[in-house]
């Protein structure tokens, strides 16, 4: 059964860098669009960065753009969410999620994803 795995969550300060991985198992993995998301205690899931199938479109939230980088290694079978210069607001759970041959724009309004993570949680403190 297919599977993604999130790791690198983890506290940093305010202004830190963090790395989070998603692991995916038993899926072909370079046909699936890669999303990242995150959830705050008490808001709406929302999308963070989605990277298509062939690496060759991505997408960012606003609130991200110019400190989130999102990438992937299809031979690894993994995505990455590098985070820079982060801020309290950062602070949720993470989640990486994955669609079949995804359009991106579907991914970012999270309309038909396979398969999801249980999530990574991430605290940036001031």
């Amino acid at each position: 059964q297919a599977q993604l795995v999130e790791s690198g969550g983890g506290l940093v300060q305010a202004g830190g860098s963090l790395r989070l991985s998603c692991t995916a198992s038993a899926l072909t993995f370079s046909s699936y669009t890669m999303g990242w998301f995150r959830q705050a205690p008490g808001k709406e899931r929302e999308t963070v960065a989605v990277i298509e199938w062939n690496g060759v479109t991505l997408d960012y939230a606003d609130s991200v753009k110019g400190r989130f980088t999102i990438s992937r290694d299809n031979i690894k079978n993994m995505a990455y969410l590098q985070m820079n210069s982060l801020k309290p607001e950062d602070t949720a759970v993470y989640y990486c999620a994955a669609e079949y041959f995804g359009d991106v724009s579907s991914v970012v309004k999270q309309h038909g994803v396979n398969y999801w993570g249980k999530g990574t949680l991430v605290t940036v403190s001031s």
